[in-house]
């Protein structure tokens, strides 16, 4: 059986239609009626401490919702990942959701899902150049303008001439990465231009990794001594290793540093004043919505959309969830607020 996905355009709102069955063979939907749905959750990774609570919130929400979530990480391997979403093609499930690790080696899972006639949605992170059938994000691009915002605005208060900058990208096979730098990029461009900021150093972190962070940042501590003013990193992952690298050279809470996930190393590292700042994300906002969006797929229901992504092959039906600044100031007015992280915790 095939499922085909169909797009309806009404006031600028797209509007995922699952209702209509194309099948060879026959039209029974695998999740019609009382049946209860089967997702299929394929993660990048559960190292971090950001995807073990999308991975919880989701299977806990869709629980709620009656479906069963059968859960595979592929430890930032592509060719596990494939496995992965093969082996839950393999399984029967109704809807699949993948975070991929790489966006574009991940067309071929795509692809395997779509001949099977299961829909899938993309999580957090892109899928190139295939039929995908939702997007589901954080606005990336916001996430990185508040980040280049952020040190415009505080280079602005501190004067006293050019700033001198190294930039931490994340992994290229992230398409979120260069989404992040798309913003960063965005903010920073007239200051960079005019001469106002320098970047010292800049280079990418391979899978994201904080000791690739901490490898970038000694490189550019190579190049430029102690003489630079912040350090640009696009997660917390690798501004926890570019803190490390600052805490060697005696710098740590001498120089701006950026991150985002709002991870609970990061806010107590705000807190103690030698991280600065932070991107909030709600990512029980996130993986709540894209197990409502798995279940109401698997039960051929409408889905509605309020945005499009080209992604090389289709324009991506897609919902983009807001993002907000944190800094040491505003931390008990959002994440602790929230839920996100316990008082007790953060300011310990």
């Amino acid at each position: 059986m095939k499922i085909r996905i169909f797009l309806t355009v009404l006031s600028c709102v797209l509007s995922v239609v699952t209702g209509l069955v194309l099948a060879r063979g026959g039209t029974k939907a695998k999740a019609g009626g009382g049946a209860k749905p089967r997702i299929g959750l394929s993660l990048d990774t559960l190292k971090e401490e950001r995807w073990q609570r999308d991975r919880d919130t989701f299977i806990r929400r869709a629980a709620e919702l009656g479906a069963e979530v059968r859960v595979q990480s592929a430890n930032s391997d592509d060719v596990r990942q494939v496995a992965d979403v093969q082996a839950l093609i393999t399984e029967g499930v109704d809807v699949l959701v993948i975070a991929p690790h790489n966006g574009e080696a991940m067309a071929k899972a795509v692809e395997l899902a779509q001949e099977a006639g299961i829909p899938v949605i993309a999580y957090d992170r892109l899928i190139k150049n295939c039929p995908l059938d939702l997007y589901m994000t954080f606005d990336n691009v916001r996430v990185g303008e508040l980040q280049g915002q952020f040190l415009a605005e505080t280079f602005a208060r501190m004067g006293g001439g050019k700033k001198r900058i190294i930039r931490i990208y994340g992994a290229k096979t992230d398409n979120n990465a260069l989404l992040f730098k798309q913003g960063q990029d965005r903010a920073l461009e007239p200051l960079l231009k005019s001469g106002a900021i320098e970047v010292v150093h800049e280079d990418w972190a391979d899978d994201w990794k904080p000791e690739n962070g901490k490898k970038i940042v000694n490189a550019g501590i190579n190049k430029a001594g102690h003489a630079f003013d912040a350090i640009l990193a696009s997660n917390d992952g690798t501004a926890g290793g570019a803190i490390q690298a600052l805490l060697e050279e005696g710098l740590a809470g001498k120089v701006i540093v950026t991150g985002q996930d709002a991870d609970i190393a990061a806010c107590q590292r705000i807190v103690a004043g030698t991280q600065t700042m932070t991107i909030y994300k709600p990512l029980k906002q996130l993986a709540e919505q894209a197990a409502e969006c798995a279940v109401r797929l698997a039960r051929h229901r409408p889905v509605i959309a309020t945005a499009s992504l080209d992604n090389g092959q289709v324009k991506v039906p897609s919902i983009f969830v807001d993002v907000m600044a944190v800094t040491k100031e505003n931390m008990r007015e959002t994440v602790v607020k929230d839920g996100f992280h316990a008082e007790g915790e953060v300011f310990k």
